[in-house]
């Protein structure tokens, strides 16, 4: 057990950035003794109820101060009034700013009463003692309002993951009282592209760790009683690949007792059970001006975080809303000093530069009447030329749609292909999928989405397709379409697109040759149509599969190419799509089999990715100055 407790503690350290320290800077525990007062509540909801929460007021009294918010599943503590934790509030700045710190324990969590659920339902028009995650916001609010002293009436809530989940939930309590809230890398939609699938396809390697882990934080009759767990994992590709069907992790490890794992193998389409939890549905009426965060290169959510702003933006206009993505894994602007991720530089502190330029003064100005920051709708990070830029709107309207075609001779062109029956064929075998990732790992890392891609471009599975040596910077910018024309011999088969940015042999030391994603994503082809009526592929018919990838700002410098990938697996971190139309999570051993896997690009069935990109003179106005 501790073998495994070890490896998961990784995986959270990795994936949640609530756990992380702020290291060696003048605002730590020490200081927090000395400036702040902990009180613990058992604080009533509706229902009766109570939810543990945690108070840090400022010593000094000779002010009022407003409440910050953190709900969280992840754990409140330390638990104790004379246990103080290592960091208060989303950075040191805030920490030393002053305010009341709150920090709860939400339903059937650690030390709250109550019964836990997966992403909660949103309730419409909720009476009586119904409740949600957005009631009890708003109960705790208003009890904290109420009977903490000192407090201004005005309240911020933020959290990262699924913590900002919670934190979208506070933006729907529909309290007067909260004035501003930050979701964070936000958990959106399960289903269709956070943490447990994307377009369908299923994160097995994340989704094992963490449910086995999450389980044994839950109130109830499992906490503490699950089966000894040992993954004796060396290499995570080989782990994964012996461990063999879905089936076999309930046989070999779980045992039934890990309830989210039978909840999802028990709804493997886009049902009533997904959609219900489908939180965008009810982002209408937002009052608290919002501020949504996230990283290019957030391996959990970063599609939840686009498509919050986007929801939030489209039902409610005119609203003060906000976006900020920067040059991050997930949660990687918490942190005390991010200037890479892997091999990539960024030359600058990107996360101190967020948090003193971007968060603190949002938080100020509704909280406290600090000075009004001049804020853009959006402050997004270049990281091909490592420069923050801003835009009035996004996606930008600045951008030209352009088509990128795939076309023979592997290249790319922004000339339609105009000879007929061409195409790049691949076989993919389950036997031996792709690896999401180069060299041995034995944890998925936060890497991966911004790694060498060299070690994927020779096989004989992966198209690989690139522009000519580029004569001028690119910039591609905002949602990104891919449009593939296929034909498969079996009746199922997951897509994979990559845009990389492929570096000239001239670059300095390791970087020369370097083969750099930039942006991926997954689509398990049955649900090409729809999610919740997935469909077979009929063998040899030419068929559509056409989604769409998280958004991009990345500009391709001058000397660069720009490269297509296309493959079928992407393994580990995807499970293995057997390529036949079953329901994958009860398929058997004898089910995978190879697929021939041709991708057409002529003048009837072009294949391609459609992006805008930026007039370089213009784009070069766009640079965000906080002045």
């Amino acid at each position: 057990m501790k073998n495994l407790y070890n490896k998961l503690i990784l995986l959270v350290t990795l994936s949640f950035s609530s756990i992380l320290t702020w290291g060696q800077t003048d605002v730590g525990k020490t200081y927090i003794v000395s400036h702040y007062t902990k009180a613990e509540y058992m604080i009533p909801m509706r229902d009766g109820v109570k939810l543990y929460t945690a108070v840090y007021t400022p010593k000094d009294t000779s002010k009022a101060y407003p409440i910050m918010m953190n709900r969280t599943c992840y754990s409140a503590g330390p638990y104790g009034k004379n246990k103080f934790p290592s960091r208060l509030g989303p950075s040191p700045d805030f920490t030393k700013e002053g305010f009341i710190f709150v920090y709860q324990d939400v339903r059937g969590k650690y030390q709250s009463e109550g019964n836990w659920t997966e992403i909660t339902p949103f309730i419409e028009n909720k009476t009586g003692l119904q409740h949600d995650e957005s009631s009890d916001t708003y109960d705790a609010v208003d009890w904290l309002i109420h009977n903490v002293t000192h407090n201004n009436g005005r309240v911020g809530v933020w959290g990262i993951s699924y913590p900002g989940f919670f934190a979208t939930n506070a933006a729907l309590a529909g309290h007067p009282a909260i004035k501003a809230v930050s979701p964070q890398a936000p958990v959106t939609n399960w289903f269709l592209g956070d943490d447990t699938h994307h377009k369908g396809a299923f994160f097995l390697m994340d989704e094992m760790g963490f449910d086995y882990w999450f389980a044994n934080s839950t109130n109830g009759p499992n906490k503490n009683n699950l089966p000894d767990l040992k993954l004796p994992i060396k290499d995570v590709y080989d782990f994964y690949l012996k461990l063999g069907t879905i089936s076999q992790v309930n046989k070999q490890y779980y045992q039934h007792r890990v309830p989210f794992w039978d909840t999802v193998l028990m709804h493997p389409n886009y049902d009533s059970w997904w959609q219900a939890r489908d939180i965008r549905k009810h982002m209408r009426n937002v009052q608290p001006a919002t501020l949504l965060v996230g990283g290019w290169y957030d391996a959990e959510d970063l599609w939840g975080t686009l498509e919050t702003y986007r929801t939030i933006e489209h039902n409610n206009p005119g609203h003060a809303n906000t976006i900020v993505m920067g040059p991050w894994n997930h949660g990687g602007w918490a942190g005390p000093e991010m200037n890479h991720l892997g091999d990539i530089a960024f030359g600058t502190n990107t996360s101190a530069w967020f948090q003193q330029n971007i968060e603190l003064p949002f938080f100020l100005y509704y909280l406290k009447d600090g000075p009004k920051p001049k804020l853009p709708e959006a402050v997004l990070y270049d990281v091909g030329i490592n420069r923050w830029d801003a835009f009035e709107t996004w996606p930008t309207k600045s951008a030209k749609n352009t088509k990128l075609y795939l076309n023979t001779d592997k290249q790319i062109t922004t000339q339609a292909p105009n000879i007929a029956n061409s195409y790049s064929s691949y076989t993919s075998d389950p036997a031996h999928p792709v690896p999401y990732q180069g060299g041995v790992r034995k944890n998925r890392g936060i890497t991966y989405m911004i790694d060498d891609q060299r070690f994927a471009t020779n096989r004989k599975d992966v198209l690989s397709f690139t522009t000519s040596v580029l004569n001028q910077n690119t910039t591609l910018a905002g949602p990104v379409k891919a449009h593939l024309s296929v034909s498969i011999s079996t009746t199922d088969a997951d897509f994979v697109v990559k845009i990389i940015d492929v570096y000239p042999d001239s670059a300095h030391g390791k970087m020369s040759g370097y083969q750099s994603l930039v942006r991926a994503e997954v689509m398990r082809g049955k649900y090409r149509k729809s999610f919740s009526e997935p469909v077979a592929f009929i063998p040899g018919e030419l068929t559509e599969v056409s989604y769409t990838l998280p958004d991009i700002l990345y500009t391709f410098k001058k000397g660069h190419r720009i490269m297509i990938q296309v493959q079928s697996s992407w393994f580990p971190l995807v499970d293995r799509n057997p390529q036949v139309f079953e329901d994958i999570y009860k398929a058997k051993a004898g089910d995978f089999r190879p697929s021939n896997i041709k991708i057409f690009h002529d003048k009837h069935h072009p294949s391609y990715i459609e992006v805008g990109i930026l007039d370089q003179k213009s784009y070069r106005q766009h640079q965000f100055s906080k002045s």
